[in-house]
């Protein structure tokens, strides 16, 4: 699906847009994923300020996901309608406002309100970024794309807690940890429409497109949702964001209960998960040009990702190995990472990319929102093991969707071919 429209440009040419393209849009990924944890890194302030438990800490992420997953199955048709760079600058905008807003909660109900501003700032990115990378990228490099904009993602949820938690513990005031993050959207925003025209994804053209008959009857919009791969890619994304979350927002306060650990400590435990995550999917981006059986390679990572996060959770460990152990896990999930898009990108059918991501991708926001508050719960009742118990089970459930989806893969090549 990359651009037939950059076939005539020479190949260093093509070189410097594709990097341009990717850089960009691999920035912007970073802030979405730098926004997922506007709020979970100072929980601890909140819970000290306005006097909540875990599980109304956790309806934030709900509140955040659950219109982030909304707005992402609609965004994909936005985008395939008006265009990709445009919902991209809106969605910049309202991370913005969504830091003001943070910066200013006076209790609980702002801070629904900076979750449900940010949550509609998050919505569109991955059929933006879907949409651009695979309009604007050349064939041979769009691995590498789909790679970087994984690790984007990873070093934004690796950087929030350092960035938020710091600011915060060097003013001795968390609001201002608020201006810090406003700042970074609407620096990011800037950058953003200065290099619009690379990002512009109407210089793109599907490459279906050049090839398409003469008087063909167009699909239906929604034809895709038939398709059973669309749905296994959506209960994909869900086990695996449902571990996701239980790391994310409950890895630190589970090992501090278990362990004995300081928060000093386990406070960077996830920026350790999602360090290991990025290092997981430079590792990724190679193979998945060498890999015809993606999900193979996707079963193996998840598998020692699950195994590492179970072993965390006997409470067997010397502390500091525990912490270690949890933060290395993030090496596995990573390393699925770009071979989990290319899937999805071969499972999408022409001309509906938009929209598959889209649909495929809100299945992470409904598994962030729904896992958060159970997780939250469990927490609350005393059984910090099942954070980590809890994600190694989700993570091999997403193993069982991932090989039905390649199964379904194979089918269909095996029936072409026939």
């Amino acid at each position: 699906m990359n651009s037939t429209a950059t076939l005539a440009l020479d190949p260093r040419a093509q070189a410097r847009r594709d990097i341009g393209t990717i850089s960009l849009i691999g920035l912007a990924h970073g802030c979405s994923h730098f926004f997922h944890m506007l709020l979970p890194p100072l929980f601890p302030q909140f819970i000290a300020e306005f006097g909540l438990t875990y599980s109304q800490l956790g309806l934030l992420v709900t509140v955040f996901f659950v219109i982030s997953g909304i707005g992402q199955a609609m965004a994909g048709f936005v985008v395939d309608k008006v265009g990709a760079r445009p919902v991209l600058f809106l969605a910049m905008s309202c991370f913005v406002l969504a830091s003001i807003a943070a910066g200013m909660a006076g209790g609980f109900g702002g801070l629904v309100l900076a979750a449900a501003l940010a949550g509609v700032g998050n919505s569109p990115f991955h059929p933006v970024d879907f949409t651009i990378l695979n309009k604007r990228v050349s064939q041979p490099r769009l691995g590498h794309a789909f790679s970087v904009h994984g690790i984007s993602g990873n070093l934004g949820w690796a950087l929030a807690p350092v960035f938020s938690i710091g600011i915060a513990q060097a003013t001795g005031n968390w609001r201002l940890a608020y201006l810090g993050t406003g700042l970074v959207a609407a620096i990011i925003l800037a950058l953003l429409f200065w290099q619009r025209e690379a990002i512009d994804d109407r210089q793109g053209q599907w490459e279906h497109a050049a090839k398409a008959q003469p008087g063909a009857t167009p699909e239906h919009p929604m034809a895709f949702l038939r398709l059973p791969s669309v749905w296994l890619c959506f209960s994909f994304f869900f086990w695996t964001t449902a571990a996701l979350s239980a790391i994310q927002s409950f890895a630190s306060p589970a090992l501090q209960k278990m362990y004995g650990l300081p928060v000093s400590l386990t406070a960077y435990v996830v920026t350790g998960y999602m360090l290991s995550g990025a290092a997981g999917m430079v590792v990724g981006g190679f193979l998945v040009a060498r890999v015809e059986r993606l999900e193979r390679s996707i079963a193996f990572a998840m598998a020692l990702a699950a195994t590492l996060l179970a072993l965390t959770a006997t409470g067997w460990l010397p502390p500091l190995a525990a912490a270690a152990t949890a933060a290395l896990a993030g090496f596995g999930t990573g390393l699925a990472g770009p071979s989990r898009d290319m899937l999805i990108k071969r499972a999408a059918p022409p001309g509906a990319t938009g929209r598959v991501y889209g649909t495929v991708y809100s299945g992470l926001d409904v598994g962030f929102a729904l896992a958060a508050p159970v997780f939250g719960a469990l927490l609350d009742s005393g059984h910090a093991q099942a954070v980590f118990g809890g994600s190694a089970l989700a993570l091999c459930l997403g193993i069982a969707s991932a090989g039905l989806v390649g199964l379904g893969l194979a089918r269909r090549r095996l029936q072409s071919a026939a």
